[in-house]
C-alpha cells in the first residue's frame, strides 16, 4: 500500500510572518459608532448644561429676561448676606450626620442576619430591598408625612403629637425615611460578607475569639472597602436629598426652616423666586462641597480601609 504525503511548506528564516488584521481607522470608527450615544448624551445632557449653569452663576437671570452679568455678586450674597442659606447648610449637614450612619448601621445588621439565614434568604432580601425602590417617590413621602402628622400613626402610638409640625422632630422624620431605604447598601454589604473566607472565622473560633471579637477583628477589616464604598455613595446622595423634605414640609422647609435642605432652598431660589443665577451659584457651591467631602473621605480611608490585595495598606 502506497502512502502519499502532502507537501508541507516550511517558512524560511527570512520569511515574513502572516499578516494580522489592521487596526486602522475602520476599527476606530466602529468604536466611535458604538460610543456615540453615550458621548452625545454626556455632551448634550451633562457637559453643556453644566457650562451654561456655570455662566449663569455669574449673572442675574430670572428665566424670562436676558442674563445680566454681575460677576461674583451671587457668591458674595450667598456667603455673607443670606441667613437662610446658612440655615439650609446646617439642616443638610445635620441630616447627613444623622441619616447616613443610621442607614448604614441598619443595613449592616440586616445583612449579617441574612448571611446566616438558611431558608427564605431570597424572599427577605427582596423584601428589604423594596423600600429602596419605592422610598424616593413622592407618594411614599406623602404617606410618610401622614404617618408623622398630627393624629397620624406615630401620634396615636406614642402620643408625641405630629413630628412634622415640631422644629426639633421634623428633620428626624425625614431622616427616618432615608434610614428606611436601607436596601441598596444592605445588598452591597451582603455581597461583601459572602466574599469573606469562612476559614478565618473557624480559626478565630478555635483560638477562643467570641462573636464580638470576630466581628471587630475579621468582619470589619475584611468588609472595610465595602463600608467605604457605601459611606461615599450614601453621603453624596444625602447631600442631594430633595423629595422627602419637599413633601413633608409642603415645599416650605418648615417648621422654622428645620427641613430647609440645601436642594430645597436651591429649588426655592431658582423656580419659585426666579433667581436662576443665584440658584446656579448655589448648585456649583454644592458641587464643590461634595467634591471636598469626597476627597476627605478618600484621604482618611488610607488609615482604616484594608485591601487584601495590598497587604501593606
Amino acid at each position: 500500500m502506497t502512502t502519499t504525503q502532502m507537501p508541507t511548506t516550511v517558512r524560511g528564516e527570512g520569511a515574513a510572518p502572516p499578516a494580522r488584521p489592521a487596526r486602522g481607522p475602520r476599527r476606530e470608527g466602529a468604536a466611535w459608532v458604538f460610543l456615540s450615544p453615550w458621548v452625545l448624551g454626556a455632551c448634550v445632557l451633562t457637559l453643556l448644561p453644566m457650562a451654561v449653569s456655570l455662566y449663569l452663576s455669574f449673572t442675574d437671570y430670572d428665566l424670562f429676561d436676558a442674563p445680566n452679568w454681575v460677576g461674583l455678586r451671587n457668591y458674595t450674597q450667598m456667603f455673607t448676606e443670606d441667613p437662610r442659606y446658612w440655615r439650609s447648610v446646617g439642616a443638610t449637614l445635620t441630616y447627613v450626620v444623622i441619616a447616613v450612619p443610621l442607614q448604614l448601621a441598619l443595613a449592616l445588621v440586616v445583612a449579617l442576619a441574612l448571611k446566616n439565614m438558611r431558608h427564605g434568604k431570597a424572599f427577605y432580601r427582596s423584601a428589604f430591598y423594596a423600600p429602596s425602590l419605592l422610598g424616593a417617590s413622592m407618594s411614599i413621602a406623602l404617606v410618610w408625612r401622614a404617618i408623622f402628622n398630627d393624629g397620624g400613626t406615630v401620634d396615636q402610638l406614642l402620643g408625641t403629637g405630629g413630628w412634622v409640625n415640631k422644629p426639633g422632630w421634623a428633620l428626624l422624620a425625614v431622616a427616618l425615611l432615608t434610614v428606611w431605604q436601607f436596601g441598596a447598601p444592605m445588598v452591597i454589604f451582603l455581597a461583601g460578607l459572602q466574599q469573606i473566607p469562612g476559614e478565618l472565622y473557624e480559626a478565630a473560633e478555635v483560638d477562643g475569639a467570641g462573636r464580638w471579637r470576630r466581628f471587630l477583628s475579621i468582619t470589619v477589616p475584611m468588609l472595610s472597602p465595602v463600608i467605604f464604598f457605601n459611606v461615599v455613595l450614601q453621603t453624596i446622595q444625602a447631600f442631594q436629598v430633595f423629595t422627602p423634605a419637599f413633601a413633608i414640609s409642603a415645599g416650605k422647609g418648615g417648621p422654622a426652616d428645620s427641613t430647609l435642605f440645601y436642594t430645597l432652598y436651591l429649588y426655592d431660589r431658582g423656580f419659585v423666586a426666579s433667581h436662576m443665577g443665584y440658584a446656579s451659584a448655589m448648585a456649583w457651591a454644592l458641587l464643590l462641597a461634595i467634591g471636598v467631602v469626597t476627597a476627605v473621605l478618600f484621604r482618611t480611608s488610607r488609615s482604616w480601609v484594608f485591601y487584601a490585595s495590598e497587604g501593606d495598606r
